[in-house]
Order: structure tokens, then C-alpha cells, then sequence
């Protein structure tokens, strides 16, 4: 159907930045959702700055794309994503995505490795790979940033905020002891800082959450995360101490 037959309703507008330095990501963005949801898209793409600021200036906006729906302005990608009743995320909105992510993609891994190492993907060793390749990836999103892991990790943990300098330490332990325990050596390193960096990092979510009754942002995935501070950080410590306790069996 072309766009004389389409209904005005079914017919989109697009202007877009498509500069030699520089395409726009969410023009793209706005041009594949208009032609995945059956739009006939007449694509004008904006091939100069002066056509840029040209066209800012007539409708009175400051960004683009701008898309039209027939002749009605609807504005840019995330407005368009309104008007088609899609999700816009708020600012500061929290989500579990991050950490849904995080564990699908280790659980993922252990059962590779598992199914590599044992010839099947469901055994012992792939419970204890879980964790230990959670503990590894979730030290690593923190120490992109340590400062800001740090800043947001000092809102709660009742060691850190005794001694300021753990708050920056936690992240290298937390990766130390994973390491170690994918290994499955060095119990006498790896089980006492699990243990100790778990148990305490246990109390102070419960005491924050739970006793203080505080809505916090969780710093367990770093420092730039949405995800809030309850059942998923209580997750991750209580996760390391049972892993600590479960690795002591062999060190009788």
C-alpha cells in the first residue's frame, strides 16, 4: 500500500540527521518503529547542520528526529513511543533488568561450563560456577566506576561507614573471592572473605531495608544502576556466605 492509499492515520513523517560525521541513533530508531508498526514512513533525512537548525527553528523545538503522524507533530523517539503505547523509562525510574540480565547470562555460563568440564550441564559444579561467575561479573560492574560504587555503597553498609576505606576495597574482594572460587583453590583465602564481606553486607541490607525502613538504590550491580536496595543485594550476600559455608566442607 503506498502512501496516496495509506490512511492519513497510517502515514509518518520522519526528519531525521543524516550528516556525514553524524546519523542520528533515534532517527533510526523512530524510522524501523514506524515501519514495524505498518507506518508508510516518508524518511527526510536532514543532510546539514543548516537544514538542522533550519527546520528547529520553524517548528520550534530543539532536538531531533521530529515525526509527524498524517499531519499532526508528535514530537521525538521517546513521544513517539507514547503515543504508540510503548514504555518510556522515567528518570531515575528503578528496574531489575540489569540484574535479570546479569544472572540469565551466569547461569548461562556455568551450565556451558559444566556441560564442557562434566559432559552435562546440570551438576554440583554448576551451582557453584553460578555463583562464583555472579560474584566475578557483579565486582567487575563495580569497578568501572569504584568512586560512584563507592559514594552509593556508604548509604548503607555498616562496616563501610566505620571504616571508609572498605567501601572501595569491597569490589577487588568481592572479584578476588569469585575468582578463587571458580578455581576451587585457595579455600583459606577465598571462604573467609565471602564469609565476612557476605555476612556483613547481609546485615546492613536488612538493617537499611527492612529494620530503617530507607529506599535506597542498590549499589550491587555499581554505582550508576537504577536497581533498589532489598531483595536482590540480600540476594547476592546471602549467596556468598552460603557459598563459603557450602566450599568449608573441604577444608575439615
Amino acid at each position: 500500500m503506498d502512501a496516496i492509499t495509506t490512511p492519513a492515520a497510517r502515514r509518518a513523517t520522519l526528519y531525521r540527521m543524516v550528516m556525514p560525521g553524524h546519523t542520528c541513533p533515534w532517527g533510526l530508531k523512530a524510522l524501523d518503529l514506524l515501519k514495524r508498526k505498518g507506518f508508510a514512513v516518508d524518511d527526510r533525512p536532514l543532510r546539514t547542520r543548516e537544514e538542522t537548525e533550519a527546520l528547529k527553528a520553524k517548528l520550534g523545538v530543539k532536538t531531533t528526529p521530529q515525526i509527524f503522524i498524517g499531519d499532526e507533530r508528535v514530537g521525538g523517539y521517546d513521544d513517539l513511543r507514547r503515543r504508540l503505547g510503548l514504555h518510556v523509562a522515567a528518570p531515575g525510574e528503578t528496574s531489575y533488568s540489569p540484574v535479570i540480565a546479569l544472572f540469565a547470562m551466569t547461569a548461562a555460563m556455568a551450565l556451558a561450563a559444566s556441560a564442557a568440564v562434566e559432559g552435562t550441564p546440570l551438576t554440583i559444579r554448576a551451582g557453584e560456577w553460578f555463583i562464583a561467575f555472579s560474584m566475578c561479573v557483579l565486582a567487575l560492574l563495580k569497578l568501572q566506576d569504584v568512586g560512584k560504587f563507592s559514594a552509593m555503597f556508604l548509604n548503607y553498609d555498616l562496616l563501610a561507614k566505620r571504616w571508609v576505606p572498605y567501601a572501595s576495597l569491597y569490589p577487588f574482594l568481592e572479584g578476588l573471592a569469585g575468582v578463587l572460587m571458580v578455581w576451587g583453590g585457595a579455600k583459606w583465602l577465598s571462604v573467609p572473605i565471602a564469609l565476612t564481606i557476605g555476612s556483613i553486607g547481609a546485615l546492613s541490607v536488612f538493617k537499611a531495608v527492612y529494620v530503617d525502613k530507607r529506599e535506597l538504590k542498590c549499589a550491587c550491580v555499581g554505582g550508576s544502576s537504577n536497581v533498589p536496595l532489598g531483595f536482590v543485594s540480600l540476594t547476592e550476600n546471602v549467596m556468598m556466605v552460603a557459598m563459603a559455608i557450602w566450599m568449608m566442607r573441604g577444608m575439615a
